[in-house]
């Protein structure tokens, strides 16, 4: 799963500006292993408050365009470091 990390530090700005920058670092994962979001079939949204999906999900809608992988969205106690939003996804290449 992906965080809103950027130089060792979480972004500023909120759950928006954390799923911009965790979605930034899975495009950059993906393409290292020679993959890109369009190949992402599946993804699950870690939420610290489920009052944020409709902001994430601007996000995340923007990020994936046309392509709509499987998702799943899911409220969580607490996520690492503090971060409000972590996305994970499953990519086939």
């Amino acid at each position: 799963g992906q965080v809103g990390l950027r130089d060792g530090a979480l972004v500023p700005g909120g759950v928006v500006a954390e799923a911009e920058q965790a979605l930034v670092n899975l495009a950059g994962l993906l393409a290292g292993e020679g993959a890109a979001m369009a190949d992402v079939v599946k993804t699950t949204v870690f939420l610290a408050d489920m009052d944020d999906y409709g902001a994430m999900n601007e996000v995340y809608v923007a990020a994936f365009g046309d392509h709509r992988p499987a998702r799943s969205a899911v409220a969580v106690a607490a996520l690492p470091i503090g971060a409000q939003v972590e996305i994970e996804a499953i990519a086939r290449a």
